[in-house]
């Protein structure tokens, strides 16, 4: 069980530490959104005089905060997902299904952080159309995104498995239940 437990709680600690910075980034991201979106308006109502590079600006903004908190959003279980099957299957086979869709979203969001890196090479070869920069700093969202979301699909997995595997794994890795679902303990 030890062997399971150590990597996981550093990978835990990594997707904590991975998590705040991504949501105090994006928090900085929505402010320069919300700037460049309202020095637009100021432009073109106040002074009659639209610049053409603040709704690319913002685009680029808002693609990254969305990017920087994917992770932590699937890490708590914030996405839209249908619960309810696991809530009538037995513990085991519910189980066995998570774990089976962990897997499934593994090699998925893999195949996009290979694309995402891919955007990101091909990125240097075009510039943003109203303002001088490559292209690929803006496309760096996506394998960020996805690889952030693949550090966070492993803890799950793990999880998962260990609680399978271990009757006592959740209370070994500081996991109470909550509402009958394991959460991690907040402290």
């Amino acid at each position: 069980m030890n062997a399971l437990l150590l990597p996981l709680k550093a990978l835990m600690f990594l997707n904590t530490a991975i998590a705040s910075v991504g949501k105090f980034l994006a928090w900085i991201c929505v402010t320069l959104m919300v700037s460049s979106i309202l020095f637009q308006v100021v432009m073109r109502y106040v002074f009659n005089n639209a610049q053409p590079w603040p709704e690319e600006v913002a685009r680029a903004f808002m693609i990254w905060m969305m990017a920087l908190v994917a992770a932590a959003a699937y890490r708590e279980g914030s996405f839209v997902a249908i619960e309810m099957l696991h809530d009538f299957l037995p513990r085991v086979v519910a189980a066995l299904l998570k774990i089976v869709l962990y897997v499934a979203a593994l090699i998925i969001l893999y195949y996009l952080f290979t694309m995402g890196l891919e955007f990101f090479q091909r990125g240097f070869r075009t510039r943003a159309a109203s303002f001088n920069l490559p292209r690929a700093w803006i496309y760096l969202a996506m394998p960020v995104c996805f690889g952030t979301m693949i550090l966070v699909n492993i803890e799950l997995l793990l999880k998962e498995t260990g609680a399978l595997l271990f009757r006592d794994f959740n209370d070994r890795l500081g996991i109470k239940p909550k509402h009958g679902r394991a959460q991690l303990a907040m402290e």
